[in-house]
């Protein structure tokens, strides 16, 4: 649980610490201009919103957020694809293309992963919500909360206040 808990907590530290890597990479391989311009153009941005985007897929999940852990698949993708953009900083040209484009397909596929768990959770969500409330769908505004054996039906109206 610790793990994925300390997942849950790098997240967003990795939206600035991964594209700092690929500066402080490109420096200290000493890469040409043009890996520079790939870099601060490119590569930054991607890796920066990319994160985000992910981060905020995660913590878009009820049990993500409530428990304050990543699920196991999600140590497994961000593990894989931290890893690979953090091997981009070297800047190697004999296997910097190759390992590249690993990198973008883990990328797609860890979006991928993120919104299938999501929709996954939400599916489940809606399939037991059916089942407590007896119908497909809820009405707008209400809701319904079994306790014991009754069932209580709390509904939102207006109220006119003279």
């Amino acid at each position: 649980m610790w793990l994925r808990r300390a997942y849950y907590g790098w997240l967003i530290p990795a939206a600035f610490l991964l594209p700092l890597w690929l500066l402080v990479g490109w420096a200290a391989s000493g890469a040409g201009g043009w890996a520079f311009l790939w870099v601060l153009f490119i590569a930054v941005p991607a890796v920066f919103v990319g994160q985000l985007a992910l981060t905020l897929l995660v913590r878009a999940r009820t049990e993500a957020r409530a428990r304050r852990v990543v699920s196991w698949w999600d140590v497994a993708g961000f593990t894989l694809w931290h890893a690979l953009t953090f091997s981009l900083g070297f800047f190697v040209e004999s296997w910097w293309v190759p390992v590249f484009v690993v990198t973008v397909c883990v990328g797609l596929a860890l979006v991928w992963l993120e919104v299938w768990q999501l929709w996954r959770q939400a599916t489940t969500s809606r399939v037991l919500l059916s089942a407590v409330t007896g119908r497909e769908s809820m009405a707008p505004r209400t809701h319904r909360e079994a306790k014991g054996e009754g069932v209580f039906v709390i509904t939102e109206g207006s109220t006119a206040r003279h």
